[in-house]
């Protein structure tokens, strides 16, 4: 380790190229190259923030380059390089998070069975104390009625009564000092951890500290290196994951607003499509209503034609008859008869127009239908 700091500590002073002779060809060292530290280029090497601690993971063996730093600063940040160094630095950091999770917890557990264990001593040693200490007062009743009844004997002038009243108090003396000394052990024990100040765990760093300490020491805890190495660890992780999750959450707001785009686009051709289809049928309608209405005019000229041409024969006809005698008398019936033609034909015409129309109210309707 001494030697690996040694070799940084040249580095920094000479370069990494100290011992490269005159003539001898320098190779460009570039940031994708796995000499490079990919922590350091993310944003901090983890090496670097535990050293002359507990956790001291050494010097890194690989090169902490600035220049490095910002060529890799400037490449896209879609780059599959950059991207897989951003993954080994999570990768790293997590599983040194993962293990300091698991010490904190395993604290927590060790704390509370201590403070369990502490509990549950005087609890036990209580009761015995209590039967110890009535013992002793039931000694000392004794010992005081012994006294006073030796007292009074020896003021009866009944000395050897006296005498055995104060051997007996004596004895029961000494069994009350007895007592006193098996419990006195427990009682240094529950004054001592009567002193002992509650303990907690520090959830940045897995260190033990004292519930309601001196403010420096808190203040040296929370200046120390291994609480402010796992803040800025976790602090990266968080920023890191957080910057991705925005960028996920971005990606799915264009991909929806990508989605949405299409969908109008869709709905737009499908509409105008529709519009067409529309335009083209009514296009249709009126190109066959057109078709039937010039039909129709074609059939009215022929009609008016024919009318016309037979007019003109029968006039022709009627003044020839005219001229003859016998004819002048059938003048007035074929008359009376041609009228009725027609009127005939003029209300079988006028069915034939009514028919007409139904029919292209009901061709029409179907269109529209369709």
């Amino acid at each position: 380790m001494a030697t690996a700091q040694m070799a940084s500590m040249l580095d920094e002073l000479m370069g990494r190229n100290r011992n490269v002779a005159p003539n001898e060809k320098v190779r460009e060292l570039r940031w994708t190259d796995p000499d490079v530290c990919r922590y350091y280029l993310v944003t901090f090497c983890p090496h670097d923030l535990f050293t002359n601690t507990k956790m001291d993971l050494g010097a890194c063996p690989k090169v902490h380059d600035e220049e490095m730093k910002k060529k890799y600063q400037e490449e896209p940040e879609d780059s599959y390089k950059k991207r897989q160094a951003v993954d080994d630095f999570l990768r790293f950091s997590q599983r040194m998070l993962t293990e300091l999770q698991a010490r904190v917890k395993k604290a927590k557990e060790r704390l509370h069975l201590t403070q369990e264990r502490e509990g549950a001593l005087p609890a036990a040693a209580s009761g015995q104390h209590k039967d110890t200490e009535e013992k002793m007062q039931l000694l000392s009743q004794r010992i005081a009625s012994l006294v006073e009844d030796a007292e009074a004997a020896g003021t009866n002038g009944d000395v050897d009564k006296a005498q055995g009243l104060m051997k007996l108090s004596d004895q029961l003396r000494e069994e009350r000092e007895m007592l006193r000394r098996t419990i006195m052990p427990y009682l240094k024990e529950e004054y001592s951890m009567a002193q002992q100040k509650a303990m907690e765990v520090c959830e940045t760093c897995g260190a033990f500290l004292i519930v309601g300490d001196a403010q420096q020491r808190i203040d040296d805890h929370l200046g120390g290196k291994l609480h402010i190495g796992y803040a800025r660890l976790r602090d990266a992780v968080d920023l890191i994951e957080g910057e991705r999750r925005q960028a996920r959450e971005n990606r799915d707001r264009e991909a929806e607003e990508r989605r949405r785009r299409r969908e109008e686009e869709r709905e737009e051709m499908k509409s105008a499509r529709k519009e067409h289809g529309e335009r083209s049928r009514e296009r249709d309608r009126e190109r066959r209503r057109s078709r039937s209405r010039d039909r129709e005019r074609r059939r009215s000229r022929s009609r008016d034609k024919k009318s016309r041409r037979r007019s003109r024969s029968r006039e022709k006809s009627s003044r020839n008859r005219s001229r003859s005698p016998h004819h002048r008398s059938k003048r007035s019936r074929s008359r009376e008869r041609r009228r009725s033609r027609e009127r005939s034909r003029e209300r079988r015409e006028r069915e034939r127009g009514s028919k007409r129309s139904r029919s292209r109210d009901r061709r029409k309707e179907s269109e529209d239908q369709d």
